[in-house]
């Protein structure tokens, strides 16, 4: 098998991003998932990063699969960007899989991702991957708040900042407002459009008061 394509070096960099991207995934999903990047310039050596290749016997430099150039053809024919199908490993062991195209330069495809669920895989296992404490970062006061566009984004976050800021008896009534903006800075908040003029009308102040604990706030955080 040739080379399939020449790539460019932004090209090459957003494979590179993708690499970088296989360990978080993989992280968050668990052992069960076999996650593999390929490379569309090379066949004979195209996978470039793989997680969990112990369910299929791959690692990094290994071909692409004639699965993978066919799931290739059905992406360009398609036009999709993704497809899901059940497949199994060399062993003869199901799995779930699902190839995604990875785009460069001029929208052409250049790699690769594809995730395989090992289906013989311990339920205890699975349910350890919910239930595990392990390397794990908690937040046990924080609330996720998923919002549909950014009014109520600030809106949720100055709702759950005032809260905390409301029940510290340590902070004077004078400064809950200076400190409510000074942590909706810290979020980034304010490098919404019109976020002055919305926290402003939230907190019932002026948005001269709120650009001067702005002001404060980037001052004290330069000292």
């Amino acid at each position: 098998m040739n080379n399939a394509i020449i790539l460019t070096e932004v090209d090459r960099q957003i494979l590179n991003s993708y690499a970088n991207f296989l360990h978080g995934l993989a992280n968050y999903l668990g052992d069960a998932y076999e996650i593999v990047l390929h490379s569309l310039e090379d066949y004979e050596h195209s996978v470039v990063a793989i997680i969990n290749g112990e369910h299929t016997g791959r690692k990094i430099g290994a071909p692409i699969t004639n699965l993978a150039l066919d799931m290739l053809d059905k992406l360009v024919d398609s036009r999709q960007d993704n497809i899901s199908y059940f497949s199994t490993n060399k062993k003869g062991e199901p799995l779930k899989s699902a190839t995604i195209s990875i785009r460069g330069e001029n929208n052409r495809i250049i790699g690769l991702l594809c995730m395989n669920l090992y289906l013989n895989t311990p339920l205890v296992d699975v349910l350890n991957l919910f239930m595990s404490p392990q390397q794990q970062i908690h937040f046990p006061s924080s609330k996720e708040s998923f919002v549909e566009n950014s009014s109520e984004l600030i809106e949720s976050s100055l709702k759950n900042i005032k809260a905390k800021v409301d029940a510290d008896n340590s902070i004077s009534v004078a400064n809950k407002n200076k400190v409510i903006i000074s942590m909706l800075n810290s979020y980034g908040i304010f490098n919404i459009k019109d976020s002055v003029i919305k926290v402003a009308e939230l907190l019932n102040i002026s948005k001269n008061t709120v650009y001067m604990h702005l002001r404060n706030a980037n001052e004290s955080n330069h000292v």
